[in-house]
């Protein structure tokens, strides 16, 4: 037969032309993918219960035969019910059958049957409300249970897999006998038929094992031959080193995490390859100067550098900062971004492409396609999750193959980071400038208020600045204020006579920054706003964060907030409102008052609530996984990352891997690379 993702879904047997687009609503075309939806649970009918044995509150399968016909009551409208009884041998069961003529109609009296369901027993009855009916001699096994769609049921899905899986007489091996052995791998083809119909649970294990390493095992390869064909020969090598001579511009004694961290970027612009390196640090860790440093070597060596910032207002702020820093030392630095007026948009754009422009910062404007460089050597995108991976690679295709440096203030543990950026090698700095304050985090009930708003009317009366962060931007019929109503009662209450801003995620760009920029500059004194502050600007007057409904934020993103504040030299505070009652809530905030290592907090979030988003595809542009999940098979992905680097140091080319290599191909298309 054809090639399996050759083989459309339309021709194999129980399918046609109409439910093939059925097929194709869930993203099945071919037979191919067909085989790789695989069932997300199972109904383990191959053990019996009686009515007697059955556990509480757990779906279990029951050998009875019907012992009295249907009988049909029309309630309403819409639905009618069918009840029957059926006997264990022993006791009898109330069955009820909820809108379903067809399953009615196809019952007979006396005949066995499996039912499959949750037991409802009393002392005088035992009955089940819709179970799941097959005669005995057709439903023994393990069923696998499918995503289903209304006109699609998982039923039908199993049987058309069942026809797919008839028709394929052996699955080709991807791997070798030694692989399979050393990370105790069954076959591909018994893993890809166990994993639809398995004989038992222990023989579904073993086939999510294959298939969890494969999938992992494609997705680590194919990273490493990524950076592999990311690290071009380095045409732009700098030939000194000039960070020392930038260290003397700074106001402040750089850490070794800074120091090593531009070591290692100096280094891969001295090598063979051009660099491609993710500066990862917590949140005022000194990023930015390690950025500093990296440019003023780039452009000390006769070079030009570009930054590509998130927002407009986090651009400027990069624009004043390295425009103070770099006072008196020849660099010539510009700000482009949407709002740059015309004219100057057009003077920038040539002097950059006559080379009179050290050092562009931006926005997105940097990447049309009007904006040419003479010489540039290095590419910095700050707040990398904020990008996509083509934007990224926009920006870099803008030289010949510059050096490529991402910042990102996301705590993720070494582990998972080496997965997200697997393209990139990562530096991380986890130490805080000298003569930083910590930031004093309190967990407080709504009892507090009162005292809050009088600690901030007195932190502002003192010159100070404050956040205040809620959840929700419009009414709704939770019980939580609103960002805009909440705002509009702290003015005419608490804070009557300050003068409040309001930011929230609906806000236009212009206008998020409008309201930033007068925060920024003093004019707004307190900012009621969303999490849309979660990456912003540096406002070291802002001494006080208060956020309501605490327990509804991620760790991570508690802890990127609170980083707001605290830029300043002044004593600043965290004050989290929290009236949950919940162990767990209770449990995560006392996390984030405990300690302040963003590493250490996203670990336990990570830990309790799931990757959320820190794996959303907007993050990090990364192939989706089918079965594999890069928490849950931790231990997995640490041993595919050692097979898959033994792999390409033994065959760099995989040419011992053909249809190994289809799969990583196939892979990385469906995610656009």
């Amino acid at each position: 037969m054809k090639e399996l993702d050759n083989y459309s879904v339309q021709y194999i047997k129980g399918v046609g032309e109409k439910r093939a687009t059925l097929f194709n609503k869930l993203g099945i075309f071919t037979l191919d993918d067909l085989v790789h939806y695989y069932p997300r649970k199972y109904q383990d009918w191959s053990n019996t219960y009686t009515v007697t044995t059955a556990p509480e509150n757990e779906a279990v399968a029951i050998k009875a035969t019907m012992i009295t016909p249907v009988k049909e009551s029309l309630i309403r409208k819409g639905l009618t019910l069918y009840k029957c009884n059926f006997s264990d041998g022993e006791n009898v069961i109330n069955v009820t059958i909820f809108n379903n003529k067809y399953l009615a109609g196809s019952l007979r009296t006396f005949d066995d049957y499996i039912l499959y369901g949750k037991l409802e027993r009393n002392f005088t009855r035992a009955q089940m409300n819709s179970p799941q009916i097959e005669k005995l001699d057709a439903s023994t096994g393990i069923h696998p249970i499918y995503s289903a769609t209304d006109r699609l049921n998982s039923r039908a899905i199993a049987k058309v897999v069942k026809a797919a899986l008839e028709k394929v007489e052996l699955f080709p091996e991807t791997l070798d006998d030694e692989i399979k052995s050393k990370y105790n791998l069954c076959s591909l083809d018994y893993a890809l038929r166990q994993i639809h119909f398995p004989s038992d649970m222990k023989a579904v294990e073993k086939a999510r094992r294959r298939l969890i390493f494969e999938e992992l095992l494609t997705l680590q390869i194919g990273l490493l031959k990524l950076k592999d064909k990311k690290s071009a020969d380095n045409e732009l090598k700098i030939g000194k080193d000039y960070s020392d001579e930038f260290y003397s511009l700074l106001p402040f004694e750089p850490t070794n995490a800074q120091i090593n961290a531009v070591n290692d970027c100096i280094n891969d612009m001295k090598s063979e390859n051009a660099m491609n390196r993710l500066i990862q640090g917590d949140v005022g860790s000194g990023k930015t100067a390690v950025a500093g440093a990296v440019i003023y070597t780039a452009i000390k060596n006769g070079y030009q550098a570009a930054m590509m910032a998130p927002t407009e207002i986090l651009a400027f702020q990069h624009y004043e900062s390295f425009k103070k820093l770099f006072e008196g030392t020849g660099i010539t630095i510009a700000l482009l971004t949407g709002s740059t007026k015309a004219s100057e948009k057009k003077s920038i754009k040539k002097s950059l492409i006559d080379g009179n422009t050290d050092f562009v910062i931006g926005t997105h404007a940097l990447i049309q396609n009007d904006v040419e460089f003479r010489n540039l050597a290095l590419v910095v995108t700050d707040e990398q999750h904020r990008f996509g991976v083509e934007q990224r690679a926009n920006l870099a295709m803008k030289g010949n193959s510059p050096h490529l440096m991402v910042m990102s203030a996301t705590p993720i543990p070494r582990t998972l980071g080496l997965i997200i950026y697997g393209d990139l090698n990562i530096s991380i700095l986890n130490e805080l400038p000298k003569g930083r304050q910590p930031i004093r985090t309190d967990v407080v009930d709504t009892s507090y208020h009162e005292r809050i708003y009088k600690f901030i009317r007195d932190a502002v009366d003192a010159g100070r600045q404050a956040y205040i962060v809620c959840s929700l931007v419009d009414e709704s019929e939770n019980e939580l204020i609103s960002a805009k109503e909440y705002a509009e009662q702290l003015s005419e209450n608490a804070f009557k006579g300050y003068n409040l801003g309001l930011l929230h995620g609906k806000m236009k760009a212009k206008e998020k920054d409008a309201v930033m920029g007068a925060f920024a500059r003093g004019e707004v004194q307190i900012l009621v706003a969303t999490t849309v502050i979660e990456v912003g600007v540096d406002v070291p007057n802002a001494t006080i964060m208060l956020i309501e409904n605490a327990e509804r934020f991620g760790l991570s993103q508690l802890h990127q907030l609170r980083g707001r504040v605290g830029r300043g030299g002044d004593k600043s505070y965290c004050i989290l409102v929290s009236d949950s009652k919940s162990d767990a809530s209770g449990e995560r905030l006392q996390v984030m008052k405990s300690t302040s290592d963003g590493f250490k907090i996203a670990d336990y979030d990570l830990k309790t609530r799931g990757p959320g988003d820190f794996f959303g595809k907007r993050q990090h542009g990364l192939p989706n996984l089918v079965i594999a999940d890069m928490l849950d098979n931790m231990d997995t992905l640490i041993e595919c990352q050692e097979c898959a680097k033994e792999m390409l140091k033994e065959d760099n080319r995989l040419d011992g891997y053909p249809l190994l290599v289809k799969e990583i191909n196939d892979m990385f298309r469906k995610a656009n690379y």
